[in-house]
């Protein structure tokens, strides 16, 4: 439990044991020398899985995709000097994306800092305003005072990397010599008065729940004729109860449910049938928007991806509650808005023992009606494709992926196409994504993070991201599980065929597109990574079910980038154009 070794092996194998008992698993730790102490404590610990991966980039996003599994916190650990700057678009997206991390980073002692010792740079506040909580330890020591410090702020770290707001919790941990477990005397002997209880009161703490009245929103809601629910991005530890106490809220109000892509209400489409996926697609056309405009709006969580919805809710302002859990300000359209601080599940709760008033089911009707029109538009459109093209397959996934797989979508088109084509379904699938900065970094790390230990899994992605982050191909001998990477290769930037910089060429090619013009057959093979090109929608199909139980691969999708976004420029607003209301 306690190595008596040494200073350093007490003061690291104190603090692995403290995590361990307050519920950490697994620890992403980066090669080096100042963090030896740490890296010897979680390498013996048997109750922790040690992982090491050499890109400390890498290496958090990995970290980022465990936790989001997880719901609980990942802790990295690394060197000193510019390794743990390498952590740093992790530490934004956890924030952003509220994903509990701790990250441990070693450091030199105080009296070796400003003087040009080497690998040494100012590690306190590395990560600026980013993290929920960050200190500096102090320099390990064997007074038992100074060691129940360290346990206790342990525990405060754990606590403010989960609450009030889940991200990542710094501590800059310095370090002197010995790094290594030689002998000391001092610390041999402090075995022999080390206080048995010292970890008895060192456990996973139980949130708690705080009780909800609804009663003060529940009138004015049921009275509204025209209410609409919007339910965001959202990765929740539980899809199931998450789903149900959406579906709940919508079939006890008899309001409309717009579902982002994003969300795991799509894929429980059986437990409501007030579930709206193609509002972007309605909201392109003005008129239907006017129609369609509510006078209450109930959000939960984040608002979705698509801009027709927001630009409409922006011009509309109707008042607005936001359901979500956290103290942060989810209202990025400063609209009238009431933050109703609870999660869905506990609005859930409030609900069960209350009946439904009736009310007005018109509004409703005209969603539903919309809804069966535009993707029965949608479904002619898309059997026509014959050829490969990038829109067609977030259409034809969650028909053909098995029951509750998880996927991890990748940020810029696929996004997008997920938003627009995705159709409500009954598998289960679990959506995950890095939404909160919304960046490219660390695409193919996360993924393989979600799928570690996990059930087979998916990374839907396009070229770049996936290029962005080929260190992550590293982690492929620790890796334990199965992930597909279904890659999208349009050779550029897709998205950016979408904005107005594409009339200007040069410099849009060179500067925005960024064609790579990458074999990645080659590239896998240098990783030994499966690959295979796919040649037609019949064996796209026929290798996604069943999915490989272990092991990396790669299914390449070539497409034409021009024509798919001409395709999109020409049809997303046509889908809507005949709606009769």
């Amino acid at each position: 439990m306690i190595d008596f070794r040494n200073t350093n092996t007490v003061w690291a194998s104190i603090l692995v044991e403290t995590l361990h008992r307050l519920g950490l698993t697994t620890a992403i730790i980066s090669p080096g020398s100042r963090s030896t102490p740490l890296t010897f404590a979680f390498a013996q610990h048997p109750n922790i899985e040690a992982i090491p991966v050499l890109d400390e980039r890498s290496a958090a996003f990995f970290a980022l995709g465990i936790a989001k599994k997880l719901g609980l916190p990942t802790a990295l650990v690394c060197t000193s000097g510019t390794a743990g700057a390498n952590y740093y678009p992790a530490v934004i997206e956890a924030r952003e994306s509220r994903v509990p991390l701790l990250i441990l980073t070693a450091d030199r002692p105080p009296e070796l800092r400003n003087c040009h010792a080497g690998q040494t740079i100012d590690q306190v506040k590395l990560y600026g305003n980013y993290p929920t909580w960050e200190s500096e330890l102090a320099t390990p020591s064997l007074e038992l005072q100074l060691l129940s410090y360290l346990r206790q702020t342990l525990i405060y770290a754990w606590e403010r990397s989960q609450r009030p707001i889940p991200g990542a919790v710094h501590l800059n941990c310095p370090f002197r010599d010995p790094l290594i477990p030689v002998p000391q005397a001092a610390a041999l002997e402090l075995e022999a008065t080390f206080p048995s209880d010292f970890f008895l009161t060192v456990s996973p703490e139980q949130p708690v729940n705080s009780t909800l009245n609804l009663n003060p929103y529940l009138e004015k809601w049921q009275s509204c004729k025209q209410g609409l629910i919007i339910a965001g991005v959202a990765q929740p530890q539980s899809p199931q109860l998450y789903s149900q106490a959406v579906a709940k809220l919508s079939q006890f109000l008899n309001w409309p449910l717009l579902a982002e892509g994003l969300s795991p209400v799509r894929n429980h489409a059986k437990i409501n049938q007030n579930l709206i996926s193609t509002y972007d697609l309605i909201l392109r056309h003005q008129k239907h928007a006017q129609k369609l405009s509510p006078n209450i709006i109930i959000q939960v969580g984040d608002l979705p991806t698509s801009k027709q919805l927001r630009t409409w809710l922006e011009k509309l302002s109707p008042q607005t509650y936001i359901i979500d859990p956290t103290y942060q300000n989810l209202n990025s359209l400063h609209n009238s808005a009431i933050h109703l601080r609870y999660s869905i599940e506990q609005i859930f709760d409030s609900l069960s023992n209350l009946k439904p008033k009736n009310t007005n089911k018109n509004y409703l009707k005209l969603w539903q009606d919309a809804e069966a029109i535009v993707r029965g538009e949608i479904e002619r459109e898309m059997t026509s494709f014959e050829v490969l093209t990038e829109p067609k397959v977030s259409w034809l996934l969650p028909q053909i992926l098995p029951p509750q797989t998880p996927i991890f979508i990748s940020n810029s088109m696929p996004v997008r196409d997920v938003e627009f084509f995705w159709m409500p379904n009954a598998l289960k699938i679990q959506p995950f994504f890095n939404r909160g900065a919304n960046g490219i970094e660390g695409t193919l790390s996360t993924a393989l993070g979600i799928a570690h230990h996990q059930q087979s899994s998916v990374l839907l992605t396009g070229d770049l991201a996936l290029l962005h982050d080929t260190n992550g191909f590293l982690l492929r001998n620790k890796f334990i599980g199965h992930l597909t990477i279904l890659l999208i290769n349009n050779n550029g930037g897709g998205i950016f065929e979408l904005l107005p910089i594409a009339e200007y060429n040069p410099p849009f090619e060179d500067f925005f597109a960024t064609p790579q013009h990458i074999d990645f057959a080659q590239l896998c093979k240098t990783y030994s990574v499966d690959y295979q090109k796919i040649q037609s929608w019949h064996q796209l199909k026929q290798l996604l079910n069943p999915l490989p139980k272990q092991g990396i691969r790669v299914l390449e999708i070539p497409t034409n980038r021009k024509l798919d976004a001409q395709w999109r420029l020409n049809t997303l607003n046509k889908f809507a154009v005949n709606l009769e209301f």
